[in-house]
């Protein structure tokens, strides 16, 4: 049996005949910059995020950078964040001329170790980028009190946790600010790049809608220094069709996860752990696996789809040797990049290819 990792066609075929009629409507209308289709998904994505604004951009990085930029990070600043991730969420603090401190990750959610931030605090921190990592909230009550204690603000990189939440709360809600991704591979995906910055004060909102569009306002008078980050609206307008289903493709995504877990179970295989007052949207279903690289052959022979999120952490990539980090430093994000490995978890999967894929890795493993 052949499972991809992604089948993006398959979800595509479902939901065509409501998209094209939303992508014609933009091109007769020819408003692609911003425009009504924006607006309208700006409104119904932050009623869904349950945040007061929400703001779209071009991209789940640039949501990160201009957050940055509304913060006025600055040359000589400090970022905490996870090596542990993908490489928007330090690159985009680099990008500011500020310098990313590394915290190593807990190795059950693979997220931040929020125990270990406060001792990498300097006079010279001024933010924390905590990452929902593979759709689940990192330890945000632990986060955002040591944020206060020491005012420092919270940008959450929430790239690949569109709808999921910890204790009832929305990723998004706990900080400054919310980033999120709709590169086509994420839960809600576009038909190409896009991204989100939700937040809950007024003054930043404004802040961002200013940035994003070159720093205007009003048109051709720049008070502040801003790029161009505009939502295309035609994204806007897929992006409204596809958002209401993303509930029930995350309970998809959520059931296919359980079985995993079930057939997981007493076996080599460490499936993911979910912390009790989180809800994951289970952006990938990520194994820590002993022999992962023959694992994965294995699995391609097989004709089933695989991934590693992430071959090696960020503290020690080439573009951040300046940092000074070296091998071992880290441990649990580098012990994990030798044993991730993500299974196809999307919610076009049928029941049948499920249990194929975990049936396979525990073949790999002499288990029947």
């Amino acid at each position: 049996m052949q499972v991809p990792l992604l089948d993006l066609k398959a979800q595509y075929a479902a939901i065509k005949d409501e998209v094209m009629p939303a992508i014609s409507e933009v091109c007769d209308s020819q408003s692609f910059a911003l425009g009504p289709a924006v607006a309208e998904f700006e409104e119904k994505i932050a009623a869904y995020c349950n945040s007061k604004y929400a703001i779209g951009v071009s991209s789940g990085t640039d949501a990160l950078i201009v957050s940055l930029m509304a913060l006025e990070i600055k040359p000589g600043d400090e970022v905490i964040t996870t090596p542990f991730t993908f490489f928007a969420s330090a690159g985009s603090i680099v990008r500011l001329g500020a310098k990313p401190v590394f915290v190593d990750v807990d190795p059950d959610s693979y997220n931040i170790e929020a125990s270990a931030i406060e001792q990498k605090i300097t006079e010279k921190t001024r933010a924390i980028i905590p990452v929902h990592l593979f759709g689940q909230a990192a330890q945000m009550k632990a986060i955002t009190e040591i944020a206060r204690r020491h005012n420092l603000a919270v940008i959450e990189d929430a790239a690949q946790a569109i709808g999921a939440s910890q204790d009832g709360i929305k990723c998004g809600n706990f900080g400054d600010f919310g980033c999120f991704s709709f590169y086509p591979a994420k839960n809600l995906g576009g038909f190409g790049d896009g991204g989100l910055v939700t937040t809950n004060r007024e003054d930043l909102a404004e802040k961002v809608r200013v940035l994003r569009d070159h720093g205007q306002n009003p048109r051709y008078f720049y008070k502040m220094i801003g790029g161009n980050f505009r939502l295309d609206g035609i994204q806007g307008a897929v992006l409204t069709v596809k958002l209401k289903y993303l509930d029930g493709w995350n309970e998809k995504r959520r059931q296919n996860a359980a079985v995993y877990d079930s057939i997981f179970a007493d076996s080599p295989v460490k499936a993911p752990k979910l912390d009790a007052n989180n809800v994951s949207i289970y952006h990938q279903y990520t194994i820590t696996v002993p022999e992962r690289d023959k694992l994965q052959k294995f699995l391609a022979e097989n004709n089933i789809g695989s991934a590693i999120f992430y071959p090696k952490p960020l503290h020690l990539q080439d573009c951040f040797s300046e940092l000074g980090y070296r091998p071992g430093d880290l441990p649990i994000a580098e012990r994990l990049c030798n044993e991730v490995l993500s299974l196809p978890i999307y919610p076009e999967l049928a029941p049948d290819q499920v249990e194929c894929v975990a049936k396979t890795v525990l073949k790999f493993y002499g288990i029947n």
